[in-house]
């Protein structure tokens, strides 16, 4: 059967793998309320399209912290890649490199930097969990910077693991074959099983809770790499992320794993925008699963979007060749919706593009000619 949209990839995923890692990818915190409305919140949002526009040529190109890319679209950290498909994080990297956008590798990938970084040429940012040890963490970010990496994507909304009841039920832990690769000579590549999930014990045991703003400044000690603080969901943390020296923010509740009942990024989204004003880009994941979705986050003033869960879906279906086909479907479904809302390229995209519940309260501001 053809798969002609990238949500179709989560059910063929789920036939393939053993359940415990696919509950692993699929599973949100506690009630999964959030993770449900990261996708429903999209559909609250409806477009106010304008025709009769010469939509011959589209450009969808952009840059993200100077760096050139093919679209606003790109690549979310997620763990343990390997787990999906034999080829794990290389098969993303490649994936990337050929779409011509970013790929951010996660610090508990099952592939190291350098190991990414010898698939060859590619824009690839770092995603950092800190750890208590700052040796440790010193050291990958000294790592990912030699290895070629651009920018380190600061994980700021896990100070402790969200409750995962899947996990627990199935006492999660990283398969046998299986190592955190870039902890493997730290002694901090393997994962001990637990009473619970083996992954909650790990964060509890090596990740630092202590972690504040403080430590977003020591960063920039140790790295010249621009650091995107991710895992922001209000104005105030907006605000702080850019007095504390942040490139950029990402939008984020983690995949809806962390803290249940916080809103849909899209939701949280404006919020972070305005208070940002324009000072760094506001970059938004979570719950993207079509090329509309892409539009309605940068009509809200996103500079660009991420997408993890159906990377490792469609890796666990068809390896590369089925995350070069995720990326080229949401790259194409993109395109269809700037054309028929009659916006040839990314700064043409407005607000007066979109509407959303909580517009409804004054007149649609005058449209721009």
């Amino acid at each position: 059967m053809e798969v002609t949209n990238i949500t179709e990839y989560q059910a063929i995923a789920k036939e393939k793998l053993p359940k415990m890692a696919y509950d692993y990818y699929a599973s949100g915190a506690e009630d999964q309320w959030t993770l449900q409305e990261n996708r429903y919140a999209f559909s609250k949002i409806l477009f106010r399209p304008r025709i009769l526009i010469d939509v011959t040529k589209i450009d969808m190109a952009t840059t993200v912290l100077g760096f050139k890319i093919s679209m606003p679209i790109m690549i979310a950290p997620t763990a343990f890649q390997k787990m999906a498909h034999p080829e794990g994080e290389y098969a993303t990297a490649r994936a990337a490199s050929a779409a011509g956008t970013i790929m951010t590798l996660s610090s508990w990938a099952t592939s190291s930097v350098e190991e990414v970084a010898s698939t060859g040429p590619g824009i690839r940012f770092f995603q950092l969990y800190v750890y208590k040890d700052r040796n440790v963490v010193a050291q990958l970010v000294r790592r990912a910077e030699r290895a070629g990496f651009k920018a380190i994507a600061l994980t700021v909304d896990t100070p402790r693991l969200g409750r995962r009841e899947a996990d627990i039920k199935n006492r999660f832990t990283l398969p046998p074959f299986l190592t955190l690769k870039n902890f493997e000579g730290l002694d901090l590549g393997k994962m001990d099983e637990a009473a619970d999930s083996g992954l909650a014990s790990y964060v509890a045991g090596q990740i630092d809770r202590s972690l504040s703003w403080k430590d977003v400044k020591w960063l920039q000690t140790i790295t010249k790499l621009p650091i995107l603080v991710k895992g922001v969901l209000t104005a105030e943390d907006a605000r702080l992320s850019v007095q504390a020296g942040a490139a950029g923010i990402i939008v984020s509740n983690h995949g809806a794993r962390q803290l249940d009942y916080v809103p849909a990024t899209i939701m949280a989204l404006e919020e972070v925008v305005k208070a940002a004003q324009g000072r760094v880009p506001v970059f938004l994941d979570g719950g993207v699963r079509r090329g509309t979705d892409v539009f309605k986050a940068l009509a809200l003033g996103a500079s660009g979007i991420f997408i993890g869960r159906p990377v490792v879906f469609s890796l666990a279906a068809e390896g590369e060749a089925g995350v070069r086909k995720v990326l080229q479907m949401l790259r194409d479904e993109f395109e269809l919706t700037m054309a028929l809302s009659g916006c040839r390229s990314l700064k043409e995209i407005t607000r007066q593009h979109i509407m959303t519940e909580w517009d409804a309260s004054g007149p649609l501001p005058a449209p721009r000619l």
